[in-house]
């Protein structure tokens, strides 16, 4: 999954996801995307943490009391240590900063989705 308000962020990862054999479902919208998200093995979510409306860390939050374990990959422009630390307390996975390496974010996608290790 990935959800970015961004429509040019959202077409990039898309475009590098489906060129790595991915398949890739875009939201533009927090409120789109918790209608739709089910609990699904070997997905994760590439969520930007600043969105208008619910950001986010309430789209984190509402993927935790849903108890959905989909493991998030924080990506944002904004990167300072509270971000950070209230992405991770809340269970991201990992967290990358815009703009983001096409390798490194495959990396983590790869990661994330085969790790055994807990959130």
């Amino acid at each position: 999954y990935i959800l970015d308000d961004d429509e040019a962020v959202r077409r990039g990862f898309a475009k590098l996801l489906r060129s790595a054999d991915l398949d890739p479902r875009c939201y533009a919208t927090a409120e789109q995307f918790l209608s739709e998200v089910v609990d699904a093995p070997h997905r994760c979510l590439l969520l930007d943490i600043t969105m208008p409306l619910i950001d986010g860390l309430q789209v984190q939050t509402t993927l935790n009391n849903r108890r959905i374990n989909l493991p998030v990959i924080a990506v944002s422009a904004r990167d300072d240590l509270e971000t950070r630390n209230r992405a991770r307390a809340l269970g991201a996975r990992m967290f990358l900063r815009k703009p983001v390496d096409d390798q490194a974010l495959l990396d983590a996608i790869n990661w994330v989705t085969n790790s055994t290790d807990g959130p």
